[in-house]
């Protein structure tokens, strides 16, 4: 029997490859199988599988749009690839955070909500209107007047009334909180305006601001703030934008408050220069919203109710319990929605995430929870012939939940769809049906295949993944002494059952349990806004295509002034974002040509010729090397280079050899941060924290993005930290990190309501000799090997 033409389509082929570090990679995929790419952070396994298998195939998807739809979706450009054939539909399953919009919850971006809208606005009693009625973000909105009506040749007025209820609460606007400002940290209400009263950062009394209030004729400017009457106080803290002259100019005065939400509160926190933040954090408090007690809906919402139940109850169930409610609904008119909702519920509680609960903001998600969230809507899908590739799907999930994860992948696989997944961890690793090894380092060092095969192949090939994949951390013989204890009483947030526990200082501690036991609520919530903590989270690391490592960490500060003082000049022209940016492609070393709904084109600036920088500013040069040249350098070599000679730079050393520690000596100092991978950017957060002045440090799953290699150095430079006089604490389900602890605090049993307990307090020894909790059973199994 001779094999149809169309069958004979099963890899999928890429050739040439040279996106980002990779080195002309050529390799051949097998289709509808798992497929898992292995390799240190930063040897190019994104790049491979993101930025060109999925990138050029979602380009291709793109391009069957009219020209006309393509221009309202991002312009993606062509990877830097010589041919790619047999590629599928490409659905990505990626880490990013689901962005932490205030008004963007769990159901509003699963979709859950919508049908729940729909249900309420068919079976709700009483009857309020359409599902845009318990939406809350719809505002009610009511408005009447005229309208001029063409007909024929006569023009006809009508009265027109429009009315729509929307479910958003007035008061908050959907939020659930409202900002309250706390007066003490705008004036000080001994003195008067003429005094120095307010102190707010910016507003002072000696310029324009001065004039302005001095002027306005609103309140005497001599009078104390405490003396002032009702209508005095108003006209200073609220009064609406008026027109007024001061000294014969034309000005607009307008109360402090709104001035402050529109030059302060508008901005993003993270954005916000540090005393700026400082300001921020301690004049603006956040209450729960009192007319809607914090579930953002309107009062005619909450009242429509089925069952005993409204709305606001379902969406604060944990979603467990609101499939069962759910399952109980037996109303044939809405039989095909009460059955998708069913399937989307089910499907949180297959995926390990039945303990969340509809409400929960979607910023709050950690990366683990919010790609697994993104997972739901492909559980149930129909398609097959896609591929779908994921990034590190066991980030953030307990030895007990990879194996869940594992027979979702599976699941997947069977159905007929190709699975590429970028991973880490051995357990993961174990189910391929082929592993593709990238390396054989990281950075310039990697982007090259160095093993494809099956597993027990690469246990044998001698690759760098290779010989780790059997590593196992021992369990520590000798553990540390604390030096005392942190004090945790009646901890009670999200699911913590008035949880006491007490942390001991001065040694590595571990937080162990399952995703939702409440790990993070406990550290997050007691310890981490603590004076003297620093605390490390998940948290992406903000930073356009003009930010490098040498701006993150705050080293080109003081190479800028070492140029300067060597050179006789300002430090400004050592800055690509400053006086010494090329003047044609304004320090971005690339121009960028616009085309509409065809690929942005970037090319190369012929002016400075990508190095950034005027001709001027390079004839200056430290060292023997001018500010380009330093750029290029690798974490490694600057930390030679700034070591010695002319180009000791002591302040610069240091932030290197942070940068070192961390196991980043490969990346260049000038790359920019969107090159970088998950795990590099999370331990370039690491290194820059680790400069701050804090005695206790919280580190929330550092292991994330971390090849096994880099495991070993990360807990060699935890100990450091310890060793150092630190506390370190670490929110972790890596087995390794756990039996290197010098004491563990194990959460549960399980997740969400089942969880908020501490089910073990010791140090590993004793959790591996017990092994009573799901903790101590696998890390009994990973200590035996």
């Amino acid at each position: 029997m001779t094999t149809h033409a169309a069958d004979s389509h099963d890899l999928i082929r890429v050739q040439g490859a040279r996106e980002n570090n990779l080195k002309n990679v050529s390799i051949d995929l097998a289709k509808r199988r798992l497929t898992v790419f292995t390799g240190v952070s930063g040897s190019g396994k994104s790049s491979l599988v993101f930025a060109t298998i999925a990138a050029e195939s979602q380009r291709m998807i793109n391009e069957t749009y009219s020209t006309f739809v393509q221009g309202f979706m991002p312009s993606m450009a062509r990877p830097d690839v010589d041919r790619l054939e047999g590629l599928t539909t490409a659905i990505i399953v990626d880490q990013e955070r689901l962005g932490a919009n205030p008004r963007s919850t769990v159901g509003t971006v699963t979709d859950a909500n919508a049908m729940l809208r729909m249900l309420f606005s068919r079976l709700g009693e009483p009857q309020i209107g359409p599902p845009s009625a318990f939406a809350f973000n719809v505002p009610s909105v009511s408005a009447s007047g005229a309208v001029t009506v063409g007909k024929g040749d006569k023009a006809i007025a009508e009265k027109v009334t429009f009315n729509r209820l929307g479910g958003m609460c007035p008061r908050c606007e959907g939020k659930g909180a409202v900002n309250d400002f706390d007066n003490a940290a705008l004036f000080d209400e001994e003195k008067s305006i003429n005094e120095g009263a307010i102190i707010v950062p910016g507003y002072s009394m000696d310029g324009w601001y001065g004039r302005i209030f001095r002027g306005s004729g609103f309140f005497d400017p001599d009078k104390p703030i405490k003396k002032y009457n009702k209508r005095e106080l108003h006209s200073l803290l609220h009064k609406e934008p008026t027109k007024i002259k001061v000294d014969g100019i034309n000005v607009t005065y307008e109360g402090l408050i709104p001035k402050i939400q529109k030059s302060m509160l508008s901005k993003d926190v993270e954005a916000m220069q540090p005393h700026i933040r400082a300001f921020v954090e301690r004049a603006v408090v956040f209450t729960t919203c009192p007319e809607c007690e914090g579930t953002r809906l309107a009062a005619e919402a909450r009242s429509s109710k089925i069952k005993g139940i409204n709305i606001a109850d379902a969406c604060s169930m944990q979603i467990s319990d609101l499939a069962s409610w759910v399952r109980e609904l037996d109303e044939h008119s809405v039989g095909p929605l009460v059955a998708g909702l069913q399937h989307l519920l089910d499907s949180f509680t297959a995926i390990g995430l039945g303990y969340l609960s509809l409400d929960r903001p979607s910023g709050s998600l950690s990366g683990g929870e919010a790609q697994r969230t993104k997972m739901i809507r492909h559980l149930g899908s129909s398609l097959t012939d896609v591929t779908y590739v994921f990034d590190e799907p066991t980030i953030g999930l307990h030895p007990h939940d990879i194996d869940r994860m594992n027979d979702l992948l599976l699941r997947l696989r069977d159905k007929g769809n190709t699975v590429l997944v970028v991973e880490h961890k051995p357990e993961a690793i174990a189910i391929a049906d082929e592993v593709v090894d990238l390396g054989p380092l990281a950075g310039t060092g990697g982007g090259e295949v160095v093993y494809q095969g099956d597993l027990a192949g690469l246990r044998a090939s001698g690759t760098l993944t290779g010989r780790h994949l059997d590593y196992r951390a021992r369990v520590k013989d000798d553990v540390r002494t604390p030096t005392g204890t942190l004090e945790i009483r009646g901890a009670s947030r999200h699911n913590l059952r008035n949880v006491d526990v007490d942390v001991p200082l001065g040694v590595l501690t571990v937080v162990t349990g399952v995703a939702g036991s409440g790990k993070s609520s406990l550290i997050h919530g007691s310890v981490a806004s603590l004076d003297d903590v620093v605390a490390i989270d998940q948290g992406a690391i903000k930073g356009s295509r003009r930010s490098n490592p040498a701006t993150y960490t705050g080293l080109l500060e003081p190479i800028r002034k070492a140029f300067a003082k060597a050179n006789g000049v300002k430090p400004a022209l050592f800055s690509a974002n400053s006086e010494g940016a090329c003047p044609t492609c304004k320090g971005a070393g690339v121009v960028y040509t616009e085309l509409g709904f065809m690929d942005t084109v970037s090319t190369p600036c012929e002016d400075c010729e990508g190095k950034r920088f005027q001709a001027a500013v390079l004839e200056h040069e430290l060292g023997g090397r001018d500010i380009s040249q330093v750029l290029a350098l690798s974490v490694a070599e600057a930390l030679t280079f700034f070591s010695e000679g002319e180009a000791k730079i002591p302040a610069a050393h240091k932030i290197l050899q942070r940068l070192d520690d961390v196991g980043l000596g490969y990346i260049s100092l000038g790359q920019p941060l969107t090159t970088l991978s998950g795990g590099e950017r999370q331990r370039i957060k690491l290194a820059t924290h680790m400069g701050e002045k804090g005695g206790t440090y919280v580190l929330d799953e550092p292991t994330t993005g971390l090849h096994l290699a880099d495991v070993e150095n990360l807990l060699g430079l935890l100990d450091r930290l310890v060793d150092s006089g630190k506390t370190v604490i670490v929110i972790e389900h890596h087995q390794a990190v756990m039996a290197h602890a010098d004491w563990i605090i194990d959460l549960g049993p399980g997740a969400g309501h089942d969880g908020g307990s501490v089910v073990f307090e010791g140090t590993p020894a004793e959790l591996v000799e017990r092994a009573s909790t799901l903790t101590g059973k696998h890390l009994r199994e990973y200590v035996a090997g």
